[in-house]
């Protein structure tokens, strides 16, 4: 018996997937394959072969924590039976409900972002400015540089964190804007249904 457990540990696969592991443990945001083979100071094509093994290992169902691609990278997340448990230990600003306000401007921002708060006032009919300060601090939307034909308003985009909240690997998977069709109130409420959609 000791003889295979000595094999298993010494593979150099798995001693790599360890370290991918360990790497994704320790970040505050996913990483993507370059970033994990560069920490590992190993070959990208080995790494997704690790990352392989270690998606199946922690996968839904099959353990408490789950790998998967998120926001253009790979992290780990709660698995969804243990969510509840979760929540109740850590209440984490971000997944506190947000207002509707504030889900209206999040949805302008991910689908027309960069956009400046004037771009997201006209949208929704009202000024912007406690919404857009309300997610910036809670870390969805972040500063992305200043229109010049706005008189040199900022301008804001989604996060990475974002994308890791609602579970996107990229702004890519929302739905096709031009799908949702109607006036301005008509594209608002789809915009804040979208917005609802996803999880928190």
């Amino acid at each position: 018996m000791d003889r295979p457990l000595r094999l298993i540990a010494t593979n150099p696969v798995d001693r790599l997937a360890r370290t991918v592991e360990a790497l994704l443990v320790v970040a505050s945001q996913p990483l993507d394959v370059a970033e994990l083979a560069a920490a590992a100071d190993d070959e990208p094509e080995r790494v997704e072969t690790a990352l392989g093994l270690l998606a199946e290992r922690y996968r839904e169902g099959r353990s408490g924590v789950v790998l998967e691609r998120v926001a253009g990278g790979w992290a780990f997340r709660a698995a969804r039976e243990a969510a509840d448990a979760c929540a109740r230990l850590f209440e984490r600003p971000v997944q506190r409900g947000l207002s509707g306000a504030a889900l209206e401007t999040l949805a302008i921002v991910a689908y027309l972002g960069p956009c400046t708060r004037p771009d997201i006032a006209r949208i929704r009919g009202v000024a912007a400015d406690s919404a857009v300060a309300g997610l910036v601090e809670r870390g969805l939307i972040a500063e992305a540089g200043r229109d010049d034909a706005a008189g040199g308003a900022v301008r804001y985009r989604t996060t990475p964190l974002f994308e890791r909240v609602f579970g996107l690997e990229s702004l890519s998977e929302l739905p096709r804007l031009d799908d949702l069709g109607g006036d301005a109130d008509e594209i608002r409420e789809r915009l804040h249904a979208v917005a609802e959609k996803r999880p928190a």
